[in-house]
């Protein structure tokens, strides 16, 4: 099968496209033929250092697949072969998503939402997780509070901005003035210019904050929560500053989750969830996604098209 390796730790250049033997599932695992594999944040930071992730022999980068199931390994009671599947397996160990075939725990995948396309549902899994799991799981969102979401057009963000609308949430992005528009069609009720001014200047009493920038923008946030209030950073522990009392700040990673994948499901399903595509790039061209990711620039998700 096709796939593509980390030659070496560093630039973008360092992936490449490989013939590698095709995996076969074991216990409670399935096959998935890869249709399409998006492209995270995480993708290039490990691809440029190699560090937080547990790597196999030959490293193989990616998490987000939707594809169809190919076969079944023994317990799999869940899934056949023909099955749409959509998730995130096994990170933060190795998966090798950016591959024709992937091998993945059963549990680690879920139904494929029947109103998207595949480059639309391998959008989805790793920054709807984080988004779901931050805002719900880890900060317990109700209906009636108020959340700020930085980076509120970026992969996570504009997933976090419709999840948040849905649970009932006052919602308020940070994003570019040329992004406004969009934030506010995602259903953000006020959208702040970070390059106008200081959001802690023009925002206050909120209960919940999203912060995907972490370093000085997770301290500034300290100062728009109320008491009681959540901040979730998610670049890393290293950008978790230190709370006052009454507030809780903290660091988030992550998780497969089924359960999870199932509502992000169930949210499509009644049109209060639809991923952004900035760009779609051929499995071969991964290291021009990476590129055009490093930027900074993308507006949603970049997704490599494998099929």
């Amino acid at each position: 099968m096709r796939a593509v390796v980390v030659e070496q730790w560093g630039g973008a250049e360092n992936l490449v496209e490989r013939e590698m033997p095709r995996p076969e599932p074991g216990l409670g695992e399935v096959l998935v033929r890869v249709h399409a594999a998006g492209v995270n944040p995480v993708d290039w930071k490990t691809r440029a250092s190699g560090a937080l992730i547990e790597w196999g022999a030959v490293p193989a980068v990616g998490w987000d697949v939707s594809g169809t199931i190919e076969a079944v390994g023994p317990g799999v009671g869940m899934f056949r072969p023909g099955d749409e599947v959509f998730g995130m397996p096994s990170f933060p160990r190795q998966a090798g998503a950016y591959a024709e075939y992937v091998v993945a725990p059963a549990r680690h995948l879920a139904p494929k939402p029947a109103a998207l396309t595949h480059v639309e549902a391998a959008a989805l899994p790793l920054a709807a997780l984080t988004a779901w799991q931050a805002l719900v799981d880890t900060a317990g969102l109700r209906p009636g509070e108020r959340v700020l979401v930085h980076a509120a057009a970026g992969g996570v963000g504009h997933l976090a901005v419709q999840i948040a609308k849905a649970r009932g949430a006052y919602v308020i992005g940070t994003a570019g003035a040329a992004k406004h528009d969009l934030v506010r069609r995602l259903g953000a009720d006020e959208v702040i210019d970070y390059r106008a001014v200081r959001f802690e200047d023009v925002v206050s009493d909120v209960d919940v904050v999203l912060d995907g920038l972490g370093a000085e923008t997770a301290e500034r946030s300290l100062k728009v929560l109320r008491p009681g209030g959540r901040l979730i950073t998610l670049p890393g522990p290293d950008d978790v500053p230190t709370a006052r009392d009454g507030v809780r700040a903290v660091w988030m990673l992550v998780e497969p989750d089924h359960l999870g994948l199932r509502e992000i499901t169930a949210l499509v399903e009644r049109g209060a969830l639809r991923p952004v595509i900035d760009t779609v790039v051929p499995l071969a061209e991964a290291a021009k996604a990476h590129e055009i990711g490093e930027r900074g620039r993308t507006t949603g998700k970049i997704v490599l098209s494998v099929v």
